[in-house]
């Protein structure tokens, strides 16, 4: 019996509606669970074929979970090893290597030390930074934005200096990135799941949460959906993700990549609508099913590269 288990957090619609899904395709082999953990003992199977992760990033004790289910053959979406050593600043430069079109983008020191560390652990650093050759490259307006992070928290869009330098002492110890402001007229977010599978909705980040969404938008142009799905499966099949959502914001034509470093995307009914959420439902499900199916990854040798790419690389077409 292959058995799918999904742990989660606050979130309420999703995890059950996919248990759910799992469950109502009847497979003779394949069950659905909702996991209930205890303490873990080292090394010991998880008892799971595939887990879907959607609270690890905010848990440190379900991510060691993970990891502990992953060294004994579990494949989890998504993989926490790479997941927890990840971050937007790289995405964003890997991006840029790899063709896709991103703003330009720089990451600045703390403006508060770090916990535990003094000025002399910061020998290393330029100080003062030299500002105007950052501001001649980024330009204004701009975003201050956290190198890693989510869900638009402590985001600041800046059109000066002066601007920049007050919201800049807000943001104490966290690391910070200046990137340059896309003047967007069409904003997409995309399910992309299996690294294969791309779903496009129109979406609109300027508005309330609830409303971000945008129903029944006009269509774009037929090559411009191509380039968004193109670029989506080329960003995660670098990145390694089976489940993400990549953000473009699309300014004269070109559509840039904003934000792709969600492994645990919004999937709430009551945000993504009724229609979108049906698609993300079935789309994981199939995926969780699939993995089941197909047995635990081959791990070769017991080596840290391995646990972040087990499967080697992968091809995949849009659908």
């Amino acid at each position: 019996m292959k058995k799918i288990g999904i742990i989660y957090g606050m979130e309420n619609t999703f995890p059950a509606a996919l248990v759910d899904r799992i469950k109502s395709r009847d497979i003779d082999d394949v069950r659905a669970e909702h996991i209930q953990i205890g303490g873990v003992k080292m090394a010991e199977p998880s008892g799971y074929d595939v887990i879907v992760d959607r609270i690890s990033h905010d848990i440190p004790f379900f991510r060691a979970y993970l990891k502990n289910a992953a060294l004994n053959g579990t494949r989890v979406i998504n993989n926490p090893f790479w997941w927890g050593a990840d971050d937007k600043f790289f995405n964003y430069a890997l991006a840029s290597r790899i063709g896709v079109a991103v703003p330009r983008t720089v990451i600045l020191p703390h403006k508060q030390h770090p916990p535990g560390t003094t000025d002399q652990s910061m020998r290393n650093l330029m100080y003062p930074l030299n500002w105007k050759e950052i501001f001649d490259y980024i330009g204004f307006p701009a975003f201050l934005k956290p190198y890693s992070g989510g869900g638009w928290k402590n985001v600041y869009k800046v059109d000066s200096p002066q601007e920049l330098f007050a919201a800049y002492d807000q943001t104490g110890d966290l690391c910070m990135t200046l990137q340059q402001a896309i003047d967007f007229d069409l904003y997409f977010r995309c399910y992309v799941v299996g690294q294969k599978r791309v779903h496009i909705m129109h979406y609109d980040p300027r508005q309330p949460h609830e409303h971000r969404y945008v129903s029944n938008p006009e269509a774009a142009p037929p090559a411009l959906y191509q380039r968004v799905m193109r670029d989506a499966l080329t960003l995660c099949h670098a990145l390694g993700y089976d489940l993400n959502t990549v953000e473009f914001a699309v300014q004269d034509g070109i559509p840039y990549a904003i934000d792709f470093l969600n492994p645990a995307p919004d999937a709430d009914l009551n945000s993504v609508g009724p229609e979108n959420f049906e698609w993300i439902v079935d789309a994981v499900a199939e995926l969780a099913i699939e993995q089941a199916q197909e047995g635990p990854p081959a791990m070769h040798e017991m080596r840290w590269a391995n646990f972040l790419n087990p499967e080697g690389k992968r091809t995949g077409a849009a659908g």
